[in-house]
């Protein structure tokens, strides 16, 4: 029996399978066994077309193939380039032990890329499972990025064989490639950002609170809020922050870019945050996640914008309540459990009554108490109180005028960035656990009674307390504050919810 090694993707991680040649006497035949998917049964014509349009005879024997081990379903036409090598080589002596390998066959017996190929193998990677790949070139271009593994590549199936007869496998070699963005080193750390604004906040005039909240926002992670009458720029700021958002690590990129390749997207490999922007009639499945993967652990590493946040489902709003806490997210299913990443920065916008007219001068508003008190009490105390920021912006006038652009606030959270990296902290302000907040954001004598007699006014929860804190340390961090002062903690109080 020869073995190949592989792998399948099981919900969002890797399981490495064992591919398993038998070649018996008996009448000829080609089965595939160990629950696996029609794709992969496909792949018996696959190969017979392949092999058979490269002259190669086809064993005249029972040949069994079985991916191992048996109870975890296998998926994707990957599996391929293992299932022909075992059979055009089953009368060799070679070794497949050192190699991981992966490709979809055309009927020529080309080697193809697939969806499911990176993330496999940057799982695999991180597990410590894999040393060595063999895949086409365009499955090579994508995993190059991908540190501490070597990959050789071949471009069809003649290729492949005879990359396991050469002595000399290093010709076969794929040289690495390095991402060429703006970067910064931090204790040894590489971080990578770009400067691409195509959506600028000197496109916004006037609402300065509301861009001093974004630049907020963006510099710690911050979640935020903004509440404005129709047209005031809500919408606007939402769409302009990740163009603003800290840099990025590899393992950062390479996390969005699996799951982008997961949600049948090329992936970009950018330094740049993405946002995910659902509907507010979307379903529950498709926030949270069902059979496929939801926007909330699409939305990892970057931001998740809801747009008329309270006609969004009171279900979906509080089940947000872990991911905003916890940063993952737990989806239980009858035969498994999935844990899903949702360190996001999450923005939502929302009118200030349903006409969304309250807050205009002219007193247009056509709601009554009631309708106005139903449609705030659609967001549950327990839902905002896991939001940082709460800004209530202005009505516009064509009088104001544009101030900041998006680079000079970039500008602004890069040295925000830098400060917080360069205290040691793992996760940026606004994403801080609970023993992080009493290492970073002490407070002096004269704040922490500010910050008591606050509390006690304003009755904010223990929860509400460590925001304050953790947004009043990203205020400090914007100045270049290594301590945080009174004017900082007061700040951050003005962006509390009444």
């Amino acid at each position: 029996m020869k073995i190949i090694k592989s792998a399948t993707i099981d919900n969002i991680e890797a399981k490495e399978v064992n591919v398993e040649a038998t070649f018996t006497k008996g009448l000829p035949s080609f089965t595939i066994v160990g629950m696996v998917s029609a794709a992969i049964n496909e792949s018996k014509d696959r190969t017979k077309s392949a092999l058979l349009t490269n002259e190669f005879k086809f064993p005249p024997k029972k040949i069994t193939i079985n991916l191992a081990p048996s109870e975890i379903k296998k998926s994707g036409t990957h599996f391929d380039l293992p299932i022909a090598l075992l059979i055009s080589l089953y009368e060799q002596k070679i070794n497949f032990k050192e190699f991981h390998i992966f490709g979809e066959l055309s009927l020529n017996g080309e080697i193809k890329d697939s969806n499911s190929i990176f993330p496999i193998i940057l799982s695999l990677v991180k597990k410590k499972l894999v040393k060595n790949v063999l895949v086409c070139e365009n499955s090579a271009l994508k995993i190059s990025k991908i540190p501490n593994i070597k990959i050789y590549c071949v471009k069809n199936l003649l290729e492949a064989i005879e990359f396991f007869k050469s002595e000399n496998k290093d010709r076969f070699l794929y040289q690495k490639e390095v991402l060429a963005y703006n970067s910064l080193n931090i204790n040894s750390d590489k971080f990578y950002y770009t400067k691409e604004y195509k959506e600028d906040f000197i496109d916004i005039k006037g609402q300065e609170n509301a861009k001093r909240a974004a630049l907020i926002a963006a510099a710690g992670n911050h979640n935020i809020i903004l509440e404005g009458s129709p047209g005031c720029g809500k919408t606007m700021i939402a769409r302009r922050l990740p163009y603003i958002m800290a840099p990025m690590s590899l393992d950062e990129i390479l996390e969005i870019a699996k799951m982008q390749a997961l949600n049948l997207k090329e992936p970009s490999f950018k330094p740049l945050r993405e946002q995910r922007s659902p509907h507010c009639t979307s379903s529950k499945a498709s926030i949270l996640g069902g059979n496929n993967i939801g926007e909330v652990a699409l939305a990892n590493n970057g931001s998740l914008f809801f747009d008329e946040l309270p006609h969004f489902s009171s279900s979906i709003l509080e089940a947000l309540r872990e991911p905003l806490q916890d940063y993952r997210l737990l989806v239980s299913r009858a035969n498994s459990k999935i844990i899903y990443k949702t360190k996001f920065l999450f923005v939502a916008a929302m009118n200030p009554c349903p006409c969304g007219n309250l807050l205009k001068n002219d007193n247009s508003c056509r709601c009554n108490e009631l309708e106005i008190k139903r449609y705030k009490a659609r967001l549950s105390e327990p839902f905002l109180d896991r939001i940082d920021l709460y800004i209530v912006m202005n009505e516009s006038n064509i009088k104001d005028k544009a101030t900041i652009n998006s680079e000079q606030m970039h500008k602004k959270v890069l040295e925000a960035f830098k400060m917080q990296i360069s205290r040691g902290q793992k996760n940026l302000n606004g994403k801080l656990f609970d023993e992080d907040i009493r290492k970073y954001c002490t407070l002096d004598e004269q704040s922490n009674e500010i910050l008591q007699k606050a509390a006690q006014n304003f009755n904010l929860s223990f929860r509400s307390v460590n925001k304050v804190l953790k947004v009043s340390r990203t205020i400090a961090d914007l100045q270049s504050s290594e301590t945080i002062s009174k004017e900082h903690l007061l700040e951050a109080l003005s962006y509390r919810r009444r």
